[in-house]
């Protein structure tokens, strides 16, 4: 089943415990609708990361739209999903930035590439089965590289975002957090998306009551004084139209580009690819999240949906979009309305990519003004890190063991530090991608010249537990329903 639905009893009523089914839909109408859910669950992340990435906010909603009709046709209508923006590449494209010379056709490249391994990965999963991997990539590893891609992006919140507008910031965050813990059901997973929209309202009203202020002007890439808001691209760009060529500039002051080709750079390449090994750990979190709810046996889908997410990315990203994952924010919607129905996915995919095809509304996201990001990607960017945590804890890690903890201990340090290992004057590692490289390599190294009573130790606690390994941006949702994470997603 691709494209063919059943209809579910007469597509109008859902018994309080009924269960619509991937291959099922309700009226055309009500499918609309749940489609129009779900893009309201995807849609702050889906165009925030684009603009912490530097990258064209209205290019990868369309791009995301496009991305998840591709997945829901490779993996044959069995796994319900919505392909929106990854949080796993932030850290990163904020590597590539940094370097020398480096553009954001460099950090298409290397998104392109990373979206490459990742289907090669899920191929050889669907062929070869995923216990390959979970020898390759326990979960201490894969908790270790989701954290330290989170905590690496702690000097861009305290160096770029924050610094823009600090009481905004603050705000905003607290904002986040009590719309986290207080809302409950549907509110409580969109909190970012409320957060972006109450930070806004907030610098407009700071404009009126305190005026301008000096600080970075991402409109003229330099310290000015400034208002916060600005609509003046908003006021000036067409309703309908295919995303700009050109390009903005960002929250953070630097060039956005629009639709252009990547270009390859392995050095670039290199920074991205720890994130492959956390939508590795995301993507297999999820089938095993849909597979629990809607008590489908998944297992034999599993590559074919890992391989899916790795096409999507490379479809995106051929054009200058951003890199995607699956959404835990769609899972969170999928188990609180109990319908599964891929006839709504395709719904919010067509959503998305009509906003793809209006400027002013990528206008209107490209002019978030500096401080809400701040506030936002402070609790954004350590939610991400702390979702390593979750994987250790879920998945019961043993840090007595040194087999465990030195490993672990020295990359997290070293990619949090921005530790860099200089080969020569064009050629170094550093920060995630050095991290990433010491944590994994050292790991099997303590594995191979452990004592035997270490090891007995440590295989003995990996086979007690069940081999559940999830991470992701994505779940970026402080308030996620129990049944969204039934391992560590």
């Amino acid at each position: 089943m691709a494209l063919g639905w059943t209809l579910h009893g007469d597509g109008k009523t859902v018994g309080p415990n009924d269960v619509v089914a991937p291959h099922e839909r309700l009226s055309w109408g009500k499918t609309i609708g749940l489609g129009a859910q779900h893009v309201v669950a995807m849609f702050g992340a889906t165009f925030v990361f684009p603009l912490i990435m530097g990258l064209n906010a209205q290019l990868a909603i369309m791009m995301s739209g496009i991305a998840t009709i591709c997945f829901l046709l490779i993996v044959n209508g069995r796994v319900p999903s919505y392909l929106g923006t990854s949080a796993s590449f932030v850290g990163g494209v904020a590597a590539i930035r940094a370097q020398p010379g480096a553009t954001s056709q460099t950090v298409t490249g290397a998104i392109l590439i990373a979206g490459l391994i990742l289907a090669l990965v899920g191929l050889a999963i669907h062929y070869l089965g995923s216990g390959v991997l979970h020898k390759v990539l326990p979960p201490v590893v894969t908790g270790a590289v989701v954290m330290l891609i989170g905590f690496n992006l702690a000097p861009v919140v305290a160096n770029i975002y924050w610094p823009q507008d600090q009481w905004v910031a603050l705000l905003v965050m607290i904002f986040a957090i009590v719309c986290g813990v207080a809302l409950r059901g549907f509110a409580g997973r969109i909190a970012i998306f409320l957060s972006l929209i109450f930070g806004y309202v907030l610098s407009w009203i700071f404009d009126k009551v305190f005026g301008q202020i000096t600080s970075l002007d991402p409109g003229v890439g330099k310290i000015t004084t400034h208002f916060r808001t600005n609509f003046d691209n908003v006021a000036a760009s067409s309703w309908f139209g295919l995303p700009p060529s050109t390009g903005t500039l960002g929250a953070d002051g630097k060039a956005q580009v629009g639709w252009h080709a990547p270009s390859i750079s392995m050095a670039a390449v290199l920074l991205v690819i720890p994130a492959v090994i956390a939508l590795i750990a995301e993507n297999t979190g999820h089938v095993k999240a849909v597979a629990e709810m809607t008590g489908a046996d998944l297992d034999d889908v599993m590559g074919r949906a890992i391989a899916a997410d790795g096409v999507g990315t490379m479809i995106a990203s051929s054009v200058g979009g951003s890199p995607t994952t699956t959404y835990a924010e769609n899972i969170g919607v999928m188990a609180a309305t109990r319908v599964y129905s891929t006839a709504a996915y395709y719904a919010a995919a067509c959503f998305a990519i009509l906003f793809g095809f209006s400027p002013k509304f990528g206008a209107l996201v490209a002019s978030v003004p500096g401080g809400v990001l701040g506030g936002i990607t402070v609790v954004l960017y350590g939610m991400i890190g702390l979702l390593g945590a979750k994987i250790w804890k879920e998945n019961q890690v043993d840090f007595s063991n040194p087999i465990n903890l030195i490993p672990v201990a020295a990359g997290i340090i070293i990619a949090i530090g921005n530790t860099k290992l200089v080969f020569s004057d064009s050629f170094s590692l550093e920060g995630i991608a050095l991290g990433t490289i010491v944590t994994i390599a050292a790991y099997h190294l303590a594995v191979a010249l452990a004592t035997p009573e270490l090891k007995e130790r440590h295989f003995g606690a990996m086979m007690s537990i069940p081999t559940v390994e999830v991470a992701g941006k994505d779940d970026t949702e402080p308030h996620s329903h129990p049944h969204t994470h039934p391992h560590s997603h």
